[in-house]
């Protein structure tokens, strides 16, 4: 299994939203705080300056990348704060957009990520033709522009985070967990068959290392120990199956390892706050016929 992938498959809601913008020096643009979002800025042409409270000013140049996992309030202008704006008339033209994410399933990794994610556009050749063929799209739209968009949005969101993980300043973190041998097989073991009866021996076993040095290594990367962090991706799996599919609670339980309706209904309130059967009807809506089921809110 692929973890990043999976990662972005349980977190992202929605279809992730993007506009062009054109300016004309002096010029200078806020964007506010988006709670429960992913932002992003591409430079399609000329330069800008990237402003965030607090935080250093970052020159953005074209063809460079920048992501704000939390998106926060920040500003993008001509020039940098103090300083000479640029000429009179220069242009800039920039692609800004958010990814939604869902605050209840949002995994660890993204978590982990720095506040503001720069990639200049000499790193990546996929990232680049990624950026040219969103903007080609954006400039000059054709049949099928409405589903190419939204893809082309999602393909840069993975070349921004396969990017990012192959700079040498991703040095923590879930950085770490992907590129020990060690921890990465016990992590595509879970995600592989999270239903698997799973326990700390035999996930070592699966990594190639007795119980007690495994233990220490993947809990020193993940941030979390191996069973707390597979109870974890069982929720997170079972609450994509509860919103997405129509699949009864019994089938689900089982796909998150459960052989027990009650203890899966029992678990999964303590994650969420919600039993299985009534987070279910929060997403799909009472009057919705395709998940009506006989089963009872534990």
């Amino acid at each position: 299994m692929d973890i990043l992938s999976d990662v972005i498959a349980v977190t992202r809601t929605g279809q992730p939203r993007s506009h062009k913008h054109e300016w004309r020096a002096p010029w200078s643009q806020e964007f506010g705080e988006v709670p429960g979002a992913a932002g992003f800025h591409v430079v399609l042409r000329g330069s800008c300056w990237l402003v965030q409270p607090g935080r250093p000013a970052v020159e953005l140049r074209e063809g460079d990348v920048v992501l704000l996992p939390r998106s926060p309030g920040h500003t993008l202008t001509d020039r940098p704060p103090g300083g000479e704006p640029q000429a009179t008339g220069s242009q800039t033209v920039s692609l800004c957009g958010a990814y939604e994410l869902d605050p209840a399933r949002v995994h660890p990794l993204l978590l982990t990520l720095p506040e503001t994610i720069h990639l200049p556009a000499r790193l990546g050749i996929d990232l680049r033709l990624a950026v040219e063929l969103l903007s080609a799209e954006l400039t000059d739209p054709g049949l099928g522009s409405a589903a190419l968009v939204p893809a082309l949005l999602e393909s840069l969101l993975v070349y921004i985070l396969r990017t990012w993980f192959d700079t040498d300043e991703c040095t923590t973190g879930w950085a770490v967990a992907l590129r020990d041998p060690v921890v990465a097989d016990a992590l595509h073991a879970m995600h592989e068959d999270p239903a698997q009866p799973w326990t700390v021996a035999k996930l070592a076993a699966e990594a190639g290392l007795s119980r007690a040095p495994f233990a220490r290594r993947f809990t020193a990367a993940v941030g979390q120990p191996p069973l707390t962090y597979l109870t974890w991706w069982r929720m997170t799996v079972a609450s994509q199956l509860l919103r997405e599919t129509s699949l009864p609670l019994a089938v689900i339980a089982g796909k998150a390892g459960y052989l027990s309706e009650f203890a899966f209904a029992a678990a999964f309130k303590r994650q969420f706050g919600l039993p299985p059967g009534r987070y279910r009807r929060s997403a799909f809506g009472p009057s919705d016929g395709g998940v009506h089921e006989q089963e009872t809110d534990q």
